[in-house]
């Protein structure tokens, strides 16, 4: 019997041995999984594809990959691979280089891939790849087996029962679970597939400028910094769009472009092809471009620059603006409005898509470059509102009321449905027409940029809306998409729905 230890081997490592063993004349059984709380039914899972071959290998997805939740996984591939290398049915382990089974599948070539049998209620994949996994075993002359044992959610026993999620998160998904099912959940998420959006808002291109931070100028008091490497991200309404585009098949976009520097062409690169680009082209004016200066090992923000021209519209721009507003919004089930304050939703533009708009979702923005003069009050209706504490506080000119009469009353103001009030590290507070409550908290574990947090939330929770969702779930799924944003640098990558509604069935387990 071979020692834990040398029972790991890299995938090339792996597929060697394995074809050795099918010299040999031996039966290959290969099982593949996330395996992140090792539990009795994954010991009885593997036990018995053991006996069904010679050789039993096991592979396992890779951290990136494992999309459980922002809270996952909760052991690293490593302690993974060593937990399985302990199990005397198992002969050995390595750990994948792809987020499904399939590329390994035909590098591995075994004669059985094995898979547990579910008897959860509700999908067991969201991503089809099992059908993916069972053409590639056929396609190299094995085929798919699944054992009948006993199962256990490993998400279910790491949110009860380990230290992963705080117990505040806790209890609070044991609340949740008591009133909304996760198939309720997921049948708002799919919704949003059926349903007509339209986005509005600037488009905005954020620029990461990352350095090395040397010392203080000698004469002057300034910090200097040696420039690395930069990245170039799509953001503003575009992050948006790009966060919408793997959950809705009609998605459309009311933006504008600047008449020099229009960016046009990087857009169209990193815009969702299934997205409808209408845009006008803003005169004296670039597409807006904000840029950012970053201490590279702790991703530090140390200056920001923007390159925009934020005079309210000309009147002639403002004119085709409008007429684009009038003819789109009524063509569409949901308007989501992202003003970022930077001169393009004007009071004509705002009292037109008041009127025109069938479902208004809105983000109002406060930043260095409009503050105090981009309220939501600006908006005479709004169907769902979405903005955080400090915009809320400014917003009433209430610094230091509670919260809850602060959101109460700005429900009031604005006849909204459905208010998402962000709190940061305190949750979310959402308060619908009837002045009930709802407090969701911070799903999550690790804060890698807040950039577009706001962004992602606004996307999921505006169509939900629309469907009918209560508040106290587009608590739920706003900070289920902000969670998986603030583990992304910028707007580096979007929410893709698969792994979404993976980390929305984790969280309910």
């Amino acid at each position: 019997m071979s020692a834990p230890a040398e029972k790991i081997k890299s995938l090339e490592e792996l597929a060697a041995a394995l074809a050795a063993a099918r010299d040999a004349g031996k039966t290959v059984v290969h099982c593949h999984g996330v395996f992140d709380l090792l539990h009795i039914g994954h010991i009885k899972h593997l036990a018995t594809a053991r006996r069904l071959g010679d050789v039993l290998a096991v592979t396992i997805t890779p951290d990136h990959f494992v999309d459980k939740g922002p809270h996952r996984p909760a052991f690293t591939a490593q302690l993974r691979a060593e937990a399985l290398a302990a199990l005397e049915c198992v002969d050995f382990v390595a750990i994948n280089h792809w987020p499904t089974a399939v590329e390994t599948i035909r590098l591995l070539r075994p004669h059985l891939y094995v898979k547990g049998e579910s008897r959860e209620a509700g999908p067991r994949d969201h991503t089809g790849a099992i059908l993916e996994e069972e053409e590639a075993i056929k396609a190299v002359g094995g085929r798919l087996h699944f054992t009948v044992e006993d199962t256990f959610s490993a998400s279910a026993l790491i949110n009860r029962f380990t230290d992963v999620l705080s117990p505040s998160v806790q209890s609070y998904l044991e609340k949740f679970r008591e009133r909304y099912s996760e198939a309720c959940i997921l049948d708002f998420i799919k919704g949003i597939r059926e349903l007509k959006i339209l986005t509005i808002g600037e488009t905005i291109i954020d620029e990461y400028m990352f350095c090395y931070v040397m010392n203080k100028a000698n004469k002057d008091p300034i910090l200097a910094a040696k420039f690395l490497y930069g990245e170039k991200y799509l953001g503003g309404i575009q992050a948006i769009n790009n966060h919408l585009a793997s959950f809705s098949d009609h998605l459309s976009c009311l933006t504008c472009l600047g008449s020099r520097d229009s960016q046009l062409e990087f857009i169209r690169e990193r815009l969702d092809p299934k997205v409808r680009l209408h845009h006008f082209i803003q005169s004296a004016a670039p597409t807006i471009v904000k840029r950012r200066y970053l201490e590279e090992y702790l991703s530090v923000k140390l200056l920001e620059i923007d390159d925009m021209n934020d005079d309210p519209l000309t009147p002639a721009d403002e004119e085709q603006f409008c007429a684009m507003i009038a003819d789109l919004a009524p063509k569409h089930d949901v308007v989501i409005v992202a003003d970022y304050g930077h001169g393009l939703m004007t009071e004509k533009a705002i009292s037109l898509l008041c009127d025109k708009a069938p479902f208004l979702a809105l983000n109002v923005q406060v930043n260095p470059g409009n503050y105090g003069f981009n309220l939501v009050s600006r908006y005479p209706r709004a169907d769902l509102v979405t903005i955080d504490e400090p915009e809320a506080r400014l917003e009433m000119k209430k610094k230091q009321a509670d919260i809850e009469t602060v959101a109460r009353d700005l429900v009031r103001q604005l006849h909204c449905k459905n208010l998402l009030l962000t709190r940061g590290q305190n949750g979310t507070l959402g308060c619908d027409a009837q002045g009930v409550f709802s407090l969701t908290p911070v799903f999550s574990t690790r804060l890698v940029d807040r950039i577009g947090s706001g962004d992602a939330c606004l996307a999921l929770t505006a169509p939900c809306a629309a469907l009918g969702a209560p508040t106290e779930v587009l608590g739920f799924i706003g900070n289920v998409a902000g969670a998986a944003a603030c583990a992304i640098m910028g707007n580096k990558t979007y929410i893709d729905a698969t792994s979404y509604l993976r980390n929305v069935s984790s969280l309910l387990k």
